[in-house]
């Protein structure tokens, strides 16, 4: 009875928002290293399958170059902070692929996967990709993370391969022409760690979801030399079972999307930064409005968050249609005009964050390179 009165009355804990008195800008982004449709040769060969593609943006979906990337890395170069940092972005990787080539074998029966370590799968072929990665990383221009491994929920895909009808034939013609899958056509597939359908449908079981989590994390560690800090889960499906595992495997901040509101990040009892997105800046998708960024930006500021911003790869792409361009060209625009309204601004990334969390005070010089001595900062409110 003690427990059951107990368990009634008493007031579950609420997590501490942490804010800070420096306006901070965060730049996030999903999708990197997932393959889509195979440029043209890909775009063509579903074509002719019957399946109409350029309906949707993510019918352009392919995968960044590295011409890409570097344009990317020199627009971050561009923007400086007030202690002279230039802006980061955390790119969430997708850390295999499948394996097309081992699952024609197989009769496409099967998933396969093939680590970023091992390459791009079958006639994928990006030259000097991974070295753009690096080469960003070592400049401090990008800061990499975790999405996962396949994007999709794996037991959605074999549901489909078993039931062997429309959907599986579906599956099949993307994967002959070396497309996983293409989401909006088919959200049946669900996203990694969450299930939409019967059998079994919401949040995979926590040891499915840890064999998965503990193959990204050691992917991850042995493409980047690194182990993963922070994580975004696929379509922001995550529960407590995924907390809880990626806190088993030294993940330590969580991304969640912009549907929360503006929400200051705050630890849960795992020991997670959870930190929220503000601004969804994805020019591929819509159209971009500054003025509204820059009031959701002052809001920010206002209540001492951070200025989160969400940009997708897909914003970066251009083998199939140039989205670069644009993205480089607003991204310009909305970072110049946060250095203009904020001229105390700092650009910062999850360990700088996890840093200032943990010890109290804005110690963001801490994980940043020998460049200008940064004023004194201020401490966390």
């Amino acid at each position: 009875m003690r427990r059951l009165l107990h368990s009634i009355f008493r007031k579950e804990a609420q997590p501490q928002s942490i804010t800070f008195s420096r306006p901070l800008v965060l730049l996030e982004s999903d999708d990197w290293g997932r393959v889509g449709v195979r440029d043209r040769e890909g775009f063509e060969q579903l074509r002719a399958k019957g399946i109409r593609l350029g309906e949707h943006p993510y019918d352009l979906y392919t995968l960044e170059t590295a011409a890409d990337v570097t344009a990317l890395a020199a627009a971050l170069m561009r923007h400086r902070d007030s202690r002279g940092h230039p802006a980061s972005l955390v790119m969430n990787f997708c850390v295999t692929n499948l394996d097309f080539t081992v699952m024609k074998a197989g009769g496409y029966h099967h998933l396969e996967l093939r680590s970023l370590g091992d390459g791009l799968p079958a006639n994928w072929s990006r030259p000097g990709l991974f070295e753009a990665y690096r080469e960003g990383i070592r400049q401090g221009l990008f800061y990499p993370a975790m999405h996962g491994l396949t994007h999709f929920c794996p037991l959605a895909a074999e549901n489909a391969l078993r039931e062997n009808g429309d959907r599986a034939h579906l599956l099949r013609t993307l994967w002959e022409a070396e497309t996983p899958y293409i989401y909006w056509r088919m959200p049946w597939i669900g996203y990694e760690y969450w299930n939409p359908e019967k059998p079994r449908t919401g949040f995979l079981t926590v040891q499915h979801q840890r064999e998965l989590i503990q193959t990204a994390c050691s992917e991850f560690q042995s493409f980047f030399g690194r182990r993963a800090v922070s994580a975004c889960a696929p379509g922001y499906r995550a529960n407590r079972d995924t907390h809880r595992v990626w806190a088993e495997n030294g993940i330590r901040v969580v991304e969640n999307g912009t549907g929360s509101g503006l929400t200051a990040p705050h630890m849960d009892d795992f020991g997670l930064l959870h930190v929220y997105r503000a601004i969804d800046l994805e020019p591929a998708l819509k159209e971009v409005e500054t003025a509204k960024h820059l009031e959701i930006a002052s809001a920010c500021v206002a209540r001492g968050i951070p200025i989160v911003i969400s940009v997708h790869a897909i914003n970066f792409h251009s083998s199939l249609k140039d989205f670069r361009s644009a993205t480089v060209s607003e991204l310009d625009s909305l970072l110049t005009a946060l250095e203009s309204k904020f001229p105390n601004l700092l650009y910062v990334n999850h360990e700088d964050l996890l840093n200032a969390a943990k010890s109290g005070v804005e110690d963001l010089d801490a994980a940043s390179g020998p460049q200008e001595k940064a004023p004194e900062l201020q401490e966390v409110r």
